[in-house]
């Protein structure tokens, strides 16, 4: 079963695809994104790559958490859900 990671502190210009070459190298990555602002396209500094097995996964995390990418240290750990958050009242 896949798991998904949360990447944080990634660099402006860190792209999904460098995102999809870097955790390559601890297994096989179903998907990589790095998360954009909607209204200027730019990246908000964190993104979430799926990897292909739970083992991957933790070897993704054991390697890569903490190392130097695009000239910042990122971190990786597991996803956590999407928690609701309360309406605005506009």
């Amino acid at each position: 079963m896949a798991k998904k990671l949360f990447v944080g502190g990634l660099s402006y210009s860190t792209t999904s695809e460098t995102l999809k070459e870097t955790f390559g190298q601890a297994g096989t990555v179903v998907s990589a994104a790095v998360i954009t602002d909607k209204m200027s396209g730019r990246s908000k500094g964190f993104g979430f790559v799926e990897m292909s097995s739970d083992e991957e996964a933790r070897a993704a995390i054991e390697t890569l958490n903490g190392k130097n990418l695009d000239g910042r240290s990122i971190t990786v750990n597991e996803a956590r859900p999407l928690e609701p958050r309360p309406k605005k009242n506009w």
